[in-house]
């Protein structure tokens, strides 16, 4: 193993606090990682990492030469891309982070009318709607639909998608249609939990947003389930309009409180913070933000 090989397997030891781990995401041993990391020790005349069966954790050296050796492998992958793409063909393996609902139903086709264009560039799809921490997970990039992002995301904007709340006919004959979101306490809403407004709804208000609180008969951390319950008359629900649009076409919803409109929600790629973007996610990312556009027309 050559110096940068080790330089890069020292920031993923790093970065994943644990040898086990980037042993089994680089498919190496785990003798052979600890004996690369001590012949490195050994090389430099430090030590690096202190070691017990709980935690991993940097010395003080350790962590000057991480910060070095983030450097150093970025001004690598640059110096490699910018001869690469003279050669104008995209190649290289993407790990990409993709939110289920939205994953599945937009984004998979799109990704894989990327790879038939790109033969040379091998896709890995995870499909998670959860927040992910890309450097640990080894992400490249990873996509999310949000209203609002965590401070210092970097991050680049594809596109955006409405919200909108929905319920069945069944529903609304039984109960009311709500003329005002101020009514929604009085309805069984279906609330989703991976956002910190999930006991509530924001809609425009005399041209402010303002937030409503609701009762929450479900919960679910995937949209999908929450329209197939409202679908089934179990309440009112607020959802991007990726998964709704089939449920309002065949009937089986239909849209309330149409004039507050929901603040529409940013679809980003999410991308790791110091780190060169290569080539093949620049090319990946042209072309979401393109196809997105598209659809929107």
């Amino acid at each position: 193993m050559n110096r940068l090989d080790a330089m890069h397997l020292f920031v993923r030891i790093a970065e994943l606090g644990s040898f086990t781990a980037v042993a089994e995401q680089m498919d190496l041993a785990r003798s052979v990682v600890t004996r690369q990391i001590a012949a490195l020790e050994e090389h430099l005349g430090v030590k690096l990492m202190v070691r017990n069966t709980r935690r991993l954790s940097l010395t003080s050296a350790g962590s000057a030469y991480l910060e070095k050796c983030r450097v150093i492998l970025d001004l690598v992958e640059a110096a490699e891309a910018s001869v690469m793409e003279e050669r104008l063909t995209p190649r290289g393996n993407i790990r990409i982070g993709l939110p289920l609902s939205f994953g599945l139903k937009t984004l998979s086709p799109l990704l894989l009318e990327f790879s038939g264009l790109y033969p040379d560039i091998d896709l890995e799809m995870d499909f998670d709607d959860h927040q992910m921490n890309l450097i640990e997970e080894g992400m490249d990039i990873a996509i999310r639909i949000a209203g609002q992002l965590a401070p210092g995301d970097i991050v680049r904007k594809l596109g955006t998608c409405k919200l909108l709340a929905v319920a069945s006919p069944d529903y609304l004959k039984q109960h009311g249609k709500p003329q005002h979101p101020s009514e929604l306490i009085n309805h069984a809403c279906l609330g989703y939990t991976l956002t910190a407004g999930g006991s509530s709804w924001t809609f425009m208000v005399d041209g402010r947003h303002e937030t409503f609180y609701i009762k929450t008969h479900i919960k679910a951390n995937n949209g999908d389930a929450l329209t197939e319950a409202a679908a089934n008359g179990l309440g009112l629900t607020l959802q991007p309009d990726f998964i709704v649009n089939d449920y309002l076409q065949s009937g089986r919803v239909e849209t309330i409180l149409d004039e507050f409109t929901p603040a529409e929600l940013g679809i980003y790629a999410i991308l790791p913070s110091n780190r060169y973007v290569p080539h093949r996610v620049r090319v990946l990312l042209d072309f979401l933000a393109n196809q997105l556009d598209k659809k929107k027309r």
